[in-house]
């Protein structure tokens, strides 16, 4: 079963895929070197799905790689095989992610936290924010990420769906 197909037996909400572009498409290929730069590949990377497994902390080289499958907002409706690097890591930690090796993870955001610590800069957090509530936290000395599609399209099953507004709730009050 792929990924895919384990991602979707979950309970999120999708509808079907919009019919995949004829064009040809060229392989994405990013880099992230501040806060604005990581935006941009977040947004590439919004709703791709992976694995634990597929996170892969290299302590002695200073890397952090992610292989994931991408789903193509650019491309109407197909998938990719991609992979994420971060250089540069000094450590690594989750919350709330399945630890189970097989378990199906949909990255929903990024986002770059300088350090306040003048001293420090570059320096800062990643912060990889995935459906459920879990995240991973990656320390870097700098920000230095590099973002590249690895395979040949497919055709989606379903394209992913993401509700429009949350509604209203009300403050609670505390008497």
């Amino acid at each position: 079963m792929t990924i895919e197909a384990q991602f979707l037996e979950g309970e999120n909400a999708t509808v079907e895929a919009e019919p995949v572009a004829k064009a040809p498409v060229e392989p994405l290929r990013l880099l992230a070197e501040d806060a604005d730069d990581l935006q941009i590949i977040s947004a590439a990377l919004q709703d791709a799905i992976m694995r634990p497994v597929d996170i892969v902390w290299e302590t002695g080289a200073r890397t952090l790689t992610l292989a994931l499958s991408r789903f193509c907002w650019e491309c109407g409706g197909t998938r990719v095989m991609a992979a994420m690097q971060f250089g540069d890591v000094i450590a690594v930690k989750s919350r709330r992610l399945h630890r189970s090796p097989d378990a199906a993870l949909e990255l929903l955001a990024m986002d770059f936290i300088p350090d306040e610590d003048p001293e420090a800069a570059p320096g800062g957090r990643v912060i990889l924010m995935f459906a459920g509530g879990g995240d991973l936290r990656v320390d870097v000395e700098c920000l230095d990420a590099v973002l590249t599609d690895l395979s040949e399209r497919w055709p989606a099953r379903l394209a992913p769906t993401h509700a429009a507004d949350e509604p209203d709730v009300p403050e609670m009050v505390v008497e």
